[in-house]
């Protein structure tokens, strides 16, 4: 069997060698059309020797670029991350339809590995996922967007690309980029919630993603707050979703605007009547210019997530909360009635420190960049069982060309 000759760690390779040494890991991702090559099967010994175990501290991991994916329902985003967490290199492409098998999706994560890799030195790769992910942040237990079910998404991946792979969820991974980047460095124990289509969240304590005994801790947007409410996708009624969230801030615009409320004329003069085209980001805008049914629903919108904030609060009494997601774009016509409700529903208001409540810095990069950071905690041991090999095939270098010199001067 033969191997690739990877340059030691430091040194690039001129343009020729690198082709190569892409077109070798381009071998072992996609198998043969005669089926002779199954995935994983060619890959190194040495690479074999990568395990699953991570570094527990981010400030013990390498510093070395890595690569973060993040995979939502309609785009799958791809970047190489530094240590300091700036994006050298971005790639953008549509998520694959629900309907596709899960390799399709993962043809696509590996094709975007390997034309960052064809320009970047790249250690690891983090996927975030949105999704419910086991503990051993392996398998994909189930994802809404995706054809994803108990779906072994690590290990598929680590199978087809010649360097460590770690998957989490994708709120996690944001909380973690806000954490070490963003809103919320220096904080000790920190939750971050996300609104977009539903919410998400996540939860930090002392540099440590508390993800539960199953792996799927977080899933704050389908606690029940209005029993028999809204019929949610998860199946119960009430969810917090359904009242904090961009698919209740559209549901809201849309019915009134069917129901031909006269507050609602100025939306659906601006959609010119198709109430179908009404969207988060358009009521957002309409907000800004001073639409007034637009700022009303941003606030109701604000208001129960204030409700939701007061009772995590209650639960887990963190130091500050981080509002991230395609939502919080709406910034002070969201947050601010957020505060407001907060402090209005908390727990001994008055008689307790609350916490602070900031909204996402790094904007819809987060979950790439959290995701590339967070591989970096595996990337150590793939570079020493690398370091390994170079050091084994420039002593069999050595060796070779003594005994050429030897047998030469006989």
């Amino acid at each position: 069997m033969n191997h690739p000759i990877v340059p030691p760690h430091g040194v690039r390779p001129d343009g020729e060698a690198q082709s190569a040494l892409m077109s070798t890991y381009r071998d072992l991702a996609f198998p043969t059309r005669t089926g002779t090559a199954p995935i994983g099967s060619r890959r190194a010994p040495a690479l074999r020797t990568v395990g699953p175990r991570e570094r527990r501290s981010h400030l013990s991991a390498p510093r070395v670029p890595t690569v973060g994916i993040d995979i939502g329902g309609t785009k799958v985003m791809a970047g190489v991350v530094d240590a300091d967490g700036n994006i050298l290199e971005k790639l953008r492409t549509e998520t694959p339809d629900k309907s596709k098998s899960p390799k399709v999706v993962e043809d696509t994560i590996v094709e975007l590995v390997l034309d960052l890799s064809d320009r970047h030195d790249v250690h690891a790769v983090g996927i975030g996922a949105a999704g419910w992910v086991d503990a051993d942040r392996n398998r994909v237990l189930f994802a809404p967007h995706l054809s994803w079910r108990n779906e072994p998404l690590r290990d598929r991946i680590a199978g087809r690309l010649a360097v460590p792979v770690l998957v989490d969820n994708d709120a996690n991974t944001a909380a973690w980029a806000e954490w070490r980047f963003g809103a919320g460095r220096g904080e000790d124990h920190l939750v971050m919630i996300t609104l977009g289509t539903g919410i998400g969240g996540a939860i930090l304590e002392d540099g440590q993603v508390k993800r539960g005994k199953y792996g799927v801790a977080g899933e704050f947007g389908h606690m029940q707050v209005v029993p028999g409410g809204h019929r949610c996708p998860c199946g119960n009624r009430g969810c917090w979703e359904q009242y904090s969230s961009g698919n209740a801030l559209v549901r809201e615009a849309r019915e009134l605007a069917a129901a031909d409320s006269p507050v609602a004329y100025g939306i659906i003069e601006h959609v010119k009547g198709n109430i179908g085209d009404i969207t988060g980001p358009m009521i957002t805008e309409l907000a800004r210019e001073g639409d007034a049914m637009c700022i009303e629903l941003l606030q109701d919108i604000g208001q129960w997530l204030g409700v939701g904030i007061a009772n995590l609060a209650a639960a887990l009494d963190p130091s500050c909360f981080v509002i991230g997601g395609g939502v919080s774009a709406a910034d002070d016509l969201l947050i601010g009635p957020a505060r407001d409700a907060f402090k209005r529903h908390l727990t001994g208001r008055g008689y307790r420190p609350e916490a602070r409540i900031a909204r996402a810095q790094l904007g819809p990069e987060a979950g790439m960049v959290g995701a590339a950071d967070l591989a970096r905690l595996v990337a150590r041991r793939f570079r020493r069982a690398n370091r390994r090999r170079v050091e084994r095939y420039e002593r069999y270098a050595r060796f070779a060309e003594f005994r050429r010199s030897s047998q030469g001067s006989a």
